[in-house]
């Protein structure tokens, strides 16, 4: 096993739904309660039960018992793990829902309720990455309540590409839509409720300002994912379009969407140069 590959190994070890939530959940919840910390014992323990230790504990059940790894790569496996997870972010939603705990956090696992249903309706018949979703999901949260420092988070997005099209788990359309879905449910969901219901979600990120950071962190792994699927390994192209993409940046969204773009562009490039030539993004850069 090359160096390479362990890496990989180990960052989609690390971003395993339940694992990578507990860090991003971690910073929602002292986000949340930041002025009103006694709160937080409550809103973590919801988080760490309904989004993380019980999908863990049925991921690992149910990879022993039909003998797959800990991703269940088997599409046709994840179905029941997946409906199970979806009836434990339901069950978190209503807990915290009935003890009147905190707005957006509750309808925040109403939305990985109805995201993770939707994603086991895709996997009936086409093998989406819970990987990309499971981060997107909570980045998108953190965007909504922290605009550019919970975008910085994005940049793990590409890097968790290529370690899951390394490993082989999915295709390069898979591991981007994965993110690409992610990221978008989770914002229009969380902003349909916040109008619908008349939340009280305190100082939050505008919609739009929210999708400019979402456009800038997709932008490019999804370029280089068409490229990909076209077999277009022209370089000058690839950059002309990243110019392209910059100016309209610069044009249309405030400065920090901006820099964003550029910090998930150079990501994305530099995970590619450090991949090498086996992996597909490589000849399309470089």
């Amino acid at each position: 096993m090359n160096s390479k590959f362990r890496l990989a190994k180990t960052i989609s070890a690390f971003t395993n739904p339940p694992i990578i939530c507990i860090p991003l959940f971690l910073i929602i919840c002292l986000t949340l309660t930041w002025g009103n910390l006694w709160e937080f014992p409550a809103l973590e323990l919801i988080s760490i039960v309904f989004a993380s230790i019980l999908p863990m504990a049925i991921i690992l059940y149910w990879a022993k018992r039909t003998g797959n790894d800990n991703d269940i790569s088997n599409r046709k496996d994840r179905k029941v793990p997946l409906i199970i997870g979806t009836v434990s972010y339901f069950i978190g939603f209503m807990i915290s829902k009935f003890l009147g705990l905190n707005d957006f956090l509750t309808f925040l696992l109403l939305c990985y309720c109805i995201n993770t249903f939707i994603v086991m309706l895709i996997t009936t018949q086409w093998k989406i990455s819970v990987h990309t979703t499971g981060l997107s999901g909570p980045v998108c949260a953190l965007i909504i309540l922290l605009g550019p420092v919970g975008a910085l988070f994005g940049m793990i997005y590409p890097v968790l590409i290529w370690s899951r099209v390394t490993l082989k788990k999915h295709t390069m359309a898979q591991a981007i839509t994965g993110g690409v879905f992610g990221f978008i449910m989770t914002a229009v969901e969380m902003f349909l409720f916040i109008f619908i219901f008349n939340l009280d979600v305190g100082n939050i990120y505008p919609f739009f300002h929210v999708c400019g950071f979402i456009l800038a962190i997709v932008f490019t792994p999804v370029v280089l994912g068409i490229f990909t699927y076209i077999n277009n390994n022209n370089s000058l192209i690839f950059f002309l379009v990243e110019i392209i993409g910059l100016c309209f940046f610069l044009a249309v969204t405030p400065i920090d969407v901006v820099i964003i773009y550029v910090a998930t562009s150079l990501a994305s490039i530099l995970i590619s140069h450090y991949a090498g030539q086996k992996f597909r993004w490589f000849n399309i850069i470089f």
